[in-house]
């Protein structure tokens, strides 16, 4: 299966008889799926259809649907309310017996507010129902799109993953390699010391010194860490081969590679092994922050 992004934006046009409408989807991050609908009235059955079908394609993401409809080839009926235009010439008739003002023109009394009424064209019910059959199919073609678009950005995405994987592989590698993790150095780490302590200290309890010796030996060894880094590497390529809706499991590893990865940076010994632990700890939080974009 394809991976695919959560970001995407599509478009579609369409008519039927009279309308004309268009379709604008946009698509965003989300932890779930969400399709929030705008439609003009006469439209509002479609948002069983869009939700139906939007969840039957997207598992993450919140998707915004705009439907735009225009009505042509049908002028508005225009007609004059003579009940309010007749209190208008009455209130004019009184007012003018009291002040000297010159009579009302036309225009004039055709701008007060409810005098002239527009009333929307009337709709034919089979016109209607053809283009809301119609813009259901116009939805479908934009949805269709935008999966596509999240489909080649996840492809993407999915290269970069591997990078950033391959990246956190490589630096792992250096740190088992590291020159602090040898047994030579360690032991001479340790040498050193001890010999600060019997410097500063006249009592010296010889048991008590090798415990502690252990006890650093043991908290210096990243060998777990790394085991279980090689074991994340392996499982976020197995995921990204397999594709599909697997972001939250990469979030997942993301989250576990950073554990591993502070854990190795505490324990570290060395300059060399704590600036290879920041490089990596750095690699994590971009694989990470590429992983929220993922469905």
């Amino acid at each position: 299966m394809a991976l695919s992004s959560m970001t995407g934006f599509a478009r579609s046009h369409g008519a039927s008889g009279p309308y004309t409408f268009e379709w604008e989807l946009k698509s965003v991050n989300a932890k779930g799926f969400d399709l929030r609908v705008r439609l003009p009235q006469g439209f509002d059955e479609l948002e069983a259809h869009a939700k139906k079908r939007a969840g039957e394609l997207l598992s993450r993401g919140t998707v915004y649907a705009n439907l735009n409809v225009k009505r042509t080839n049908a002028a508005a009926a225009v007609r004059v309310n003579e009940d309010v235009l007749n209190a208008v010439l009455k209130a004019a008739s009184v007012i003018a017996g009291k002040v000297d003002a010159v009579a009302p023109s036309i225009d004039g009394l055709l701008a007060i507010k409810g005098v002239v009424e527009v009333a929307e064209p009337e709709g034919d019910e089979e016109e209607d129902k053809a283009a809301r059959a119609a813009a259901a199919e116009a939805f479908d073609k934009a949805l269709a799109d935008l999966v596509g678009m999240r489909t080649r950005e996840g492809t993407s995405l999915g290269q970069i993953l591997t990078q950033r994987v391959d990246e956190i592989e490589q630096l792992a590698k250096r740190a088992e390699a590291a020159p602090g993790r040898k047994p030579e150095a360690i032991k001479a780490k340790l040498a050193e010391q001890i010999a600060s302590l019997l410097d500063t200290s006249d009592r010296f309890d010889s048991d008590r010194l090798m415990q502690e010796a252990i006890l650093i030996a043991t908290k210096a060894d990243i060998r777990e860490e790394l085991d279980r880094i090689a074991s994340h590497i392996a499982q976020a390529r197995e995921l990204i081969g397999k594709g599909g809706p697997i972001g939250r499991k990469l979030d997942f590893l993301a989250q576990e590679f950073h554990r591993e990865v502070n854990t190795c940076c505490s324990k570290s010994n060395d300059i060399e092994l704590t600036n290879t632990g920041l490089a990596m700890k750095n690699v994590v939080e971009q694989f990470r922050e590429q992983v929220q974009n993922l469905e």
